[in-house]
């Protein structure tokens, strides 16, 4: 089963050799939260990410933290979140240029923490950013990400959230699975993509100006 699912990834991301991943430029946090010291991951982290891609951008996606921006030589990387997050958009017909990737956490983390803690820390941030760049449409990856939004669902997971819309902050939001999860599980690609052109409509929708 594992080779399958090996030989299943290496197809898929083969025939994205043709169109090369991107490494989206990162937004530089707001200066007051750029030594945030609200959790513990301001221990261990090497600086606060706050979004990186289009930061004009009313398309909002969440994802639930930083993975590495950078190799042990300090080159710039993708890490396999971000390849496919690309390749989902571009599988749906969203342009990379037309979306900004944000975190509900801001620092990537390097060893173990306390995860509610550092979730309800950092929550604040992303809702500023919200209130800052007035998003149309929003799109959480993961469980960790529909749990932290909506805490008083009792099952906040992508399973029960993706495929219908709801609300945070008066904005609307839905789900899929998240991209590491659709990495080891290709046969989840259907499914991640399905939602992501559901997010396109639904953005497209919101975006076309009514007569």
């Amino acid at each position: 089963m594992n080779s399958l699912r090996a030989k299943e990834r290496k197809e898929l991301y083969d025939t994205e050799m043709d169109h090369p991943f991107v490494i989206l430029p990162e937004e530089q946090a707001p200066e007051a939260l750029q030594h945030c010291e609200c959790c513990e991951l301001s221990k261990q982290r090497t600086r606060v990410i706050w979004g990186e891609g289009n930061p004009k951008a009313k398309l909002m996606l969440i994802l639930d933290n930083p993975g590495a921006r950078e190799d042990r030589e300090g080159n710039s990387f993708l890490c396999g979140t971000r390849e496919t997050l690309q390749l989902g958009l571009r599988e749906a017909g969203i342009d990379t240029n037309s979306v900004y990737v944000t975190y509900l956490l801001k620092c990537r983390p390097m060893r173990a923490y306390n995860k509610p803690e550092a979730r309800t820390a950092c929550l604040p941030h992303l809702q500023l950013q919200l209130l800052q760049k007035q998003p149309s449409v929003l799109f959480g990856f993961g469980n960790v990400v529909a749990e932290a939004i909506f805490p008083q669902k009792e099952n906040a997971s992508v399973k029960e959230l993706r495929g219908n819309w709801h609300e945070f902050q008066g904005i609307p939001i839905s789900f899929t699975y998240h991209p590491l999860a659709v990495r080891r599980r290709p046969n989840l690609l259907r499914f991640f993509v399905e939602d992501l052109k559901a997010l396109k409509e639904k953005w497209k929708g919101r975006s076309t100006p009514h007569t």
